[in-house]
């Protein structure tokens, strides 16, 4: 996982072992060792199979985790739509180079997009313009990190009554820079015309700017202005340092586009899955109310089930359900919302020459989407009219898919629901002591009728300060008892994922960025623990200690594609080292010191964080594992999460359980 010494705080250095690695530091600077045995039972009779579907991600458009995110495009407003329809309306955040003697715009509604009508009116006053001339410039999300020798895609309409010459450019963000810049000419006809630009950087700079200028006398008409990094995820529009982050979780499903993100305020602004589709040109985009932004959308419905699938994902589908945080739809009124998300399932799982099938396929996917798992609604269970409008919704969408597992908003984990699911929701934000201690609560819920998706967790507020490594050891403490209880937990995913740190709207996040940096909480790095639980097989644990009620431990047993591992993961929540004793009984291989290993999660200070200046401050440090055997012994740090993989003898193992 990639860190150097100087990053490694000291406890880490001296925490592991009394047996085989021993660090004789650790008694003289701990004041209390707890002594502690765990078994295993890994008997192939009492193996309980975890759903492959376990761990995934939840992404939502919040903390402009999309837009000027993992979404590439590098213009903030692109459409100028962002001010409004009223005309003429804030540009924010384009902004002109010039004065007013030199310079003069404003919006008014000339597009030849009929779904996204304004465009912006750009008149040069000046016949001997400024040196570099007068124009337009955007900075797009915070400043665009613009990389040498890399090559960005401008794609702008444009109209002027006369010929004349423009000049696009890459620069710093006073503009003084010059990393790119090209010279285009507008043809002078009254029709809007698309104006294609590859522009490669001879420059970096992590805060520049794209800048359109003009040196005489002209008026000339802008819309839709786009520039994309040639060098995307797949080419499918994506960040790919961004990507790389989820890769590393190995998620099974990718739950989306919300959250609250999903309800609006108030209606009018909750996502629209068809004004998202189609050319990014023609999408109207909208103002997400609840976490105060503007979004164009080219982060739509087909793009989200586009990076499902790039993520080897099961796609879930959140849709409104006719309520918002405001106002809500009567049951009597809700058949059209009811059509509405017919029409978007058919275009992810509809043929090629169905009519939604048929849209999807004009955007370069003529395979149907494997829409399996769709949420009715987000948090909407107490509202006057969810019930009513979950019903209509379910009946419809079994009756034309049998097979699409449904989800509920009503909590199902300690009372029988009163309505038809395949799953609920169950979400928890609470504080790190109450998280540790709720690694039971799925314990006493009843085995039978709908299965539980955790789909949002994370200790929050005060002692989660802006990621901190308590939050991940009460997490990683709160994933065991889902592991443990996955015969009727389905699904769980940590939110929110991301968060521009230009735009913290909600602390904490798995993984922080600009637009050029990014870094994993100690969140993000727990999860990776655990990234291969979904699909392996659970072992009952016993912990024998009167310091029980600080730790928490389960094991599984895995496989890579050359060995199998038992793993044995253990989370020392109290302030007292532990010298633990583990004991397997049941295994059908022998324990092979030779590629097991102990990966531990720590710092010198409880709430220590991650940070664009020290990012890798508390990461999991892998170590060679010398004295694996059927009963071995290790000391556990305080407030540590310890991971131990002892390889199996017998590479097929796990399959064969």
């Amino acid at each position: 996982m990639g860190t150097s010494k100087d990053a490694v705080p000291r406890a880490i250095l001296c925490f592991l072992f009394l047996l085989g690695l021993g660090c004789k530091c650790l008694a003289s600077e701990l004041e209390a060792t707890q002594t502690v045995t765990l078994a295993v039972d890994a008997s192939p009779q009492l193996a309980q199979k975890i759903p492959d579907t376990l761990f995934g991600i939840f992404f939502e458009e919040i903390n402009h985790a999309g837009a000027g995110g993992i979404w590439a495009e590098l213009v903030s407003n692109r459409g100028f739509e962002a001010g409004g329809l009223h005309t003429p309306s804030n540009i924010d955040p384009w902004s002109i180079i010039g004065d007013d003697s030199s310079i003069y715009v404003e919006t008014d509604r000339t597009s030849c997009f009929s779904r996204n009508i304004i465009a912006l009116r750009m008149e040069v006053l000046c016949d001997n313009c400024p040196t570099g001339g007068v124009g337009i410039y955007n900075p797009g999300f915070w400043g665009m990190n613009i990389e040498d020798g890399k090559a960005y895609n401008l794609v702008m309409y444009v109209k002027s009554p006369e010929a004349t010459d423009l000049t696009v450019s890459l620069t710093s963000s006073d503009g003084l820079q010059n990393l790119a810049s090209a010279t285009i000419t507008v043809s002078g006809e009254s029709n809007w015309t698309k104006v294609e630009q590859k522009l490669v950087a001879k420059g970096t700079n992590r805060t520049s700017r794209l800048q359109i200028t003009a040196n005489k006398k002209v008026v000339v008409w802008f819309d839709q202005v786009s520039l994309m990094p040639e060098d995307t995820y797949k080419g499918h529009g994506f960040r790919t340092e961004l990507i790389s982050m989820i890769l590393d979780l190995k998620p099974r499903f990718l739950r989306f586009p919300g959250g609250c993100f999903v309800e609006g305020e108030w209606l009018r602004n909750a996502f629209r899955w068809r004004e998202s589709i189609g050319p990014w040109e023609e999408r109207p985009g909208h103002f997400g109310d609840v976490w105060h932004y503007w979004t164009d959308d080219g982060l739509g419905y087909y793009e989200f089930l586009q990076l499902a699938e790039d993520l080897d994902a099961e796609p879930i589908w959140v849709f409104n359900n006719g309520v918002s945080h405001n106002d809500e739809v009567d049951t009597a009124a809700i058949t059209p919302f009811v059509k509405d998300v017919l029409d978007s399932i058919e275009f992810a799982r509809g043929s090629a020459n169905s009519t939604w099938g048929s849209v999807r396929a004009a955007m370069g996917h003529p395979e149907p989407f494997p829409v399996k798992y769709v949420a009715i609604g987000n948090e909407d269970c107490g509202k006057k009219f969810y019930r009513g409008n979950y019903l209509k919704f379910y009946n419809a969408i079994r009756q034309a898919y049998p097979d699409i597992q449904m989800i509920s908003n009503c909590d199902g984990s300690s009372t029988p629901l009163d309505h038809p699911a395949d799953l609920y929701d169950f979400h928890v934000y609470t504080d790190s002591k109450t998280l540790f201690n709720m690694k039971s609560t799925f314990d006493r819920t009843s085995r039978s009728g709908p299965k539980a998706f955790v789909s949002e967790y994370a200790v929050w507020r005060g002692d989660a300060g802006r990621g901190s490594l308590l939050a991940s050891l009460a997490e990683a403490a709160f994933l065991t008892g889902l592991e443990k209880n996955s015969d009727i937990v389905y699904m769980a995913s940590y939110a929110p994922l991301f968060v521009n740190n230009n735009d913290q709207t909600w602390n904490p996040d798995a993984i922080v960025f600009n637009s050029w940096q990014h870094y994993g909480t100690p969140s993000y790095w727990m999860q990776t623990l655990f990234r291969e639980s979904s699909g392996a097989m659970l072992h009952p644990t016993t912990i024998s200690s009167s310091y029980s009620g600080s730790l928490a431990a389960s094991a599984i047993t895995w496989q890579d594609s050359e060995n199998s591992f038992l793993r044995v993961k253990v989370i020392n929540f109290g302030s007292d080292a532990v010298t633990l004793t583990i004991s397997t009984s049941g295994l059908q291989a022998s324990i092979n010191a030779l590629g097991s290993t102990a990966t531990v999660l720590t710092s010198a200070n409880v709430m220590d964080e991650n940070s664009f200046s020290n990012p890798t401050k508390v990461v999991p440090v892998k170590s060679d594992l010398s004295n694996a055997a059927g009963e071995m012994q290790v000391t556990l740090a305080p407030h540590s999460f310890s991971s131990f993989d002892l390889a199996l003898a017998q590479s097929k193992l796990v399959a064969e359980m």
